[in-house]
C-alpha cells in the first residue's frame, strides 16, 4: 500500500535513531535510498545492512551545518541516481538539556543552524529538481517538545516549532509543482538521541504515565509514518504536522 518502488529517498541523519529506521523501511518498500550522516562509516554500515536484505543505497557523508556539504550530498546523490523524489530532514542536534537562561550564543546558533537552516537550505536545494517532474515528497522530523513549555528542552523547541512553520510555507510555495511537504513530530522514542529520559528508569517511569498508550515508541514507528507520507497513499496530505507520541500530548498528565 505504501510502495516506493522507482523512487529515490534521501535521509539526513539516517545512520542511527529514526533516521536509520526510516532508510531501512524505505528501502524494504521498493526505495533507492541514500545514506547520510557526518561519519562515512557509520552510514556504510547502514547501506550493507540494507543492501543484505536486497535493497538498493548508498553512502554519502555530510555534516548538515555545512552548506557547501549539503550542496555536495545532493550533487552526490543526483550523480548516483540521477533524482530526489524523498526528502527526509531528520537529522539534528540539542547539545542543551536545561533552562534557555543557560544557553550560550554559540549553542543557540548550533541549534538553529541545524535543525532549522539546514533544512531550509536543503529544501530549497532539492525542491527545484522535483518541480521539474512535478512530483516530490519532502519530510521533517520534528518534535512535540514544540508543542508544550518545556523546562529542559526549550531552544530546540523553538527550534521544532520553526520546523513546523517552514513545512506549512513550503506547501504553499511548492503546491502548484505537486511537492507535498509535511512534518512528523515524535513523542519520546528509543533512540541514542533521546537516551538520558529513557534510560533512567524513575524518568521513563514518569513518561510511562503520562501517556495513554503506556509505553514510549521505537523507531521503526516513525519509519512506517514516513513511508506512508512518501507514498502516493498520502497524495492529498500536505502542510500537516502528524504526531506520533502515544497519545502523550492528548492525555491527561496526572
Amino acid at each position: 500500500m505504501f510502495e516506493l518502488t522507482g523512487k529515490v529517498a534521501l535521509v539526513t541523519g539516517s545512520s542511527r535513531g529514526i533516521g536509520r529506521a526510516i532508510a531501512e523501511t524505505m528501502a524494504k518498500q521498493g526505495a533507492k535510498v541514500v545514506v547520510s550522516s557526518r561519519k562515512r562509516e557509520a552510514c556504510d554500515a547502514v547501506v550493507d545492512a540494507i543492501r543484505a536484505e536486497g535493497g538498493e543505497a548508498t553512502a554519502i557523508a555530510c555534516n548538515i551545518g555545512r552548506k557547501e556539504e549539503l550542496e555536495a550530498l545532493v550533487a552526490a546523490a543526483m550523480t548516483a541516481y540521477g533524482r530526489i523524489d524523498v526528502l527526509v530532514c531528520n537529522a539534528a542536534t540539542n547539545p542543551v538539556f536545561g533552562p534557555m537562561r543557560e544557553v550560550s550564543d554559540e549553542a543557540y546558533d548550533k541549534i538553529m543552524t541545524t535543525n532549522v537552516k539546514s533544512a531550509f537550505w536543503l529544501c530549497n536545494m532539492v525542491a527545484p529538481q522535483m518541480a521539474g517532474r512535478r512530483n516530490g515528497a519532502i519530510i521533517l522530523i520534528s518534535s512535540i517538545a514544540s508543542m508544550y513549555g518545556n523546562r529542559k528542552l526549550g531552544i530546540y523547541g523553538i527550534s521544532k516549532a520553526a520546523e513546523q512553520q517552514m513545512v506549512r510555507n513550503l506547501a504553499v510555495e511548492w503546491g502548484g509543482e505537486n511537492i507535498r511537504v509535511n512534518a512528523i513530530a515524535p513523542g519520546l522514542i528509543r533512540t541514542d538521541f533521546a537516551r538520558a529520559l529513557w534510560e533512567d528508569p524513575k524518568r521513563l517511569a514518569v513518561m510511562e504515565a503520562m501517556t495513554p498508550l503506556k509505553r514510549i515508541g521505537e523507531p521503526v514507528e516513525i519509519a512506517a509514518l514516513a513511508a506512508f507520507l512518501a507514498s502516493d497513499s498520502a497524495s492529498f496530505i500536505t502542510g500537516q504536522t502528524i504526531v506520533a507520541d502515544g497519545g502523550r500530548t492528548v492525555g491527561d498528565p496526572s
